[in-house]
């Protein structure tokens, strides 16, 4: 099978029982997508695929060939910096342990990047998937209005001349 993961090719064989979920971690070694409930409820595991937020732990492998899978790793800025998104979840603590944030920043990315100006309400719809058990969501909420407020989060050019 053939896919890209992170604007990066890959050609490789895949037992056909394996998750996306466990491919990426442990075929390709991108820990950044998180092993949560393994049900598809917690959202730890979120990644894209041609675009679409999917929970990797429900989807196998095999399922993404000729398909582009995006992970927490490829959303960065231009230099390899945090994103103006995962910026804001540090400036505004909406992260504790870390260990759901990789799944909500894939998700709230894929938001933003299709709704550059969601309603708080659509911002909470969307995280209704995802499930942190530490900062109460708040500062979570803080953070995705911070990002909506000073940055073009998952923008890229609107063909627009300074």
């Amino acid at each position: 099978m053939s896919f890209t993961v992170n604007d990066r090719p890959v050609t490789t064989t895949v037992a056909v029982r394996t998750t996306l979920l466990d491919f990426l971690r442990d075929e390709l070694r991108l820990h950044g997508t998180h092993v949560g409930c393994e049900h598809g409820v917690c959202g730890c595991c979120n990644v894209t695929v041609d675009g679409e937020v999917v929970r990797s732990c429900l989807m196998l492998a095999y399922q993404v060939d000729g398909c582009a899978v995006g992970t927490i790793e490829g959303i960065e800025g231009p230099g390899g910096e945090l994103s103006p998104l995962q910026q804001a979840f540090c400036d505004h603590h909406g992260l504790q342990c870390g260990y759901c944030t990789p799944g909500m920043i894939v998700m709230l990315d894929a938001l933003l990047r299709d709704n550059p100006t969601p309603t708080e309400t659509e911002v909470i719809d969307n995280l209704s998937g995802n499930l942190c058990r530490c900062t109460g969501y708040q500062q979570i909420l803080d953070a995705v209005q911070a990002t909506i407020a000073g940055a073009d989060v998952g923008g890229g050019d609107d063909g627009a001349t300074a």
